[in-house]
């Protein structure tokens, strides 16, 4: 069955007291999102939670190939590695707020692969060869240019210690294009297409082929998904609380126009007025416009929401499909205060526990 783990803001100032809370409650981790221009720094929050806790695993959920080079994403992710012992995770995707707050879109496939690639190399210690860079360093001039007595020849991490795990590497992936690049050049494949077993299965197998199309061994690469999880006993609260978030990753399969995954008549019509009506300015509230183009029967087959009972059984579900790992969005921003801390209790004592040896 799958671990849970828990998804949050970058906040220097709870960081490391949401980790510790996040231990003691059962979750087998906690990602925090990487968004410069509307929380703190995801790896200063980590190595406070780091420096707070003692098994709970640390991911970023999720960085992305563009606010910062390769090799410092790696020595970032690396450095949490040191701090907890071993318990870090680099969650990366295309990017989304954090590159619309800078006035830009997601970065393309093929430029994500390629950042993939590096970043794997660089955290296993290995040498990158300078042709093969050509993200933000390009706009320095080449070292050559200074006349020095000698220069490195490569990139590499030169501190890393190759005896140590390497930080496993996630990509957060909804389309075909990204989900093959996933499986092509990460360690574990972080669908983002909702708690739809159907789309779920749609997703491995995407992947599952692109393996086989570039002579991969299918053994080696797990599969987890980022869902909305709502606990509540009455369903049409967990509905509410859970509809920013809904909303948020909901939008990502119909980002670029036509629905990504199979989707019945209903949920493209869905898909498509959450893409017409999304306020970034809004991202991830629960009390905003956009919420207004959901519909209650796709909250309940796009997430998880109602009673303790039925989240255990669609996650089991999700586990017998093959996943190993889920993200969960909550609550957001804009949600009901005391209605949320019910459903997170509920979760943390009823539903938690049946998957805390996972």
């Amino acid at each position: 069955m799958p671990e849970l783990w828990t998804l949050t803001v970058s906040s220097p100032q709870r960081a490391a007291d949401t980790a510790r809370r996040a231990e003691a409650a059962g979750w087998a981790g906690m990602a925090v999102v990487d968004s410069q221009n509307l929380s703190g720094d995801s790896y200063v929050a980590l190595a406070l939670a780091a420096s707070a806790t003692e098994r709970l695993g640390l991911a970023t959920g999720v960085t992305n190939p563009v606010t910062r080079h390769p090799a410092v994403t790696a020595a970032a992710i690396a450095s949490i590695q040191v701090a907890s012992g071993g318990r870090a995770v680099l969650g990366i995707g295309r990017g989304d707020s954090a590159l619309a707050h800078l006035g830009r879109a997601p970065a393309p496939v093929a430029v994500f692969e390629r950042y993939l690639i590096a970043l794997q190399a660089y955290l296993r210690g290995e040498e990158v060869a300078f042709s093969e860079l050509d993200f933000h360093e390009r706009i320095a001039p080449p070292v050559e240019t200074l006349g020095l007595a000698d220069t490195p020849r490569r990139s590499r991490l030169l501190w890393i210690d190759r005896r140590r795990p390497k930080v496993p590497v996630e990509v957060a992936a909804t389309g075909p294009r990204v989900v093959a690049a996933a499986a092509r050049a990460a360690d574990r494949v972080m669908f983002a297409l909702g708690a739809d077993p159907e789309r779920i299965a749609w997703g491995i197998e995407r992947a599952r082929e692109a393996r086989a199309e570039a002579g991969l061994p299918g053994e080696g690469l797990a599969y987890g998904a980022y869902v909305n999880l709502v606990c509540h006993p009455d369903l049409a609260t967990a509905r509410a609380l859970a509809a920013g978030g809904v909303t948020t990753f909901a939008r990502f399969s119909v980002m670029h126009g036509s629905a990504q995954g199979p989707v019945t008549g209903e949920q493209a019509q869905v898909l498509g007025r959450i893409r017409e009506a999304y306020d970034m300015r809004a991202h991830t509230r629960a009390d905003t416009s956009h919420i207004g183009a959901l519909t209650p029967s796709f909250v309940d087959r796009y997430a998880i929401v109602g009673p303790p009972e039925h989240c255990v059984k669609r996650i089991e579900e999700l586990g017998r499909l093959g996943l190993d790992k889920l993200v969960v969005t909550g609550p957001t921003a804009g949600a009901d205060r005391a209605e949320a801390v019910r459903s997170a209790e509920l979760l943390a004592r009823e539903v938690l526990p049946a998957f805390a040896s996972a």
